[in-house]
């Protein structure tokens, strides 16, 4: 059985993120875009986190924290971001465990689309 999503869905990586991540697809929502961008990190896939991530706002690089062991998503609740809307806002925990503490990611992040694809601007 293929293993599933780090992103939370009920789907195998392949079916879920994984076309986000090869550019096969694009997000749909503010919401998917936030689930692919938790599983980048995951994955240390910094072409793709800079890939979403606004022009405005992007960093230079994307630095991924050694020994930090993401271990899940919790998204809390959304306001716009869906297929209708221009910007959203989607609030989530992505919890961790890092030098064997567990620790947890809490924001309230902002979406937009740029060229008509959906990518992160800031936290809340």
């Amino acid at each position: 059985m293929p293993a599933l999503c780090p992103c939370g869905q009920d789907l195998p990586y392949a079916a879920c993120c994984g076309p986000l991540h090869r550019g096969a697809a694009t997000a749909s929502t503010a919401e998917q875009l936030m689930r692919s961008r938790y599983a980048a990190f995951v994955m240390h896939d910094a072409p793709y986190l800079q890939q979403t991530w606004s022009l405005t706002t992007r960093p230079a690089s994307i630095d991924f924290p050694p020994g930090r062991e993401w271990t899940g998503l919790e998204i809390v609740g959304t306001t716009g971001g869906s297929l209708f809307h221009s910007e959203g806002t989607v609030e989530f925990r992505a919890h961790y465990t890092e030098a064997g503490n567990p620790g947890v990611q809490h924001e309230n992040s902002t979406f937009t689309r740029e060229a008509g694809h959906w990518v992160y601007v800031t936290a809340l």
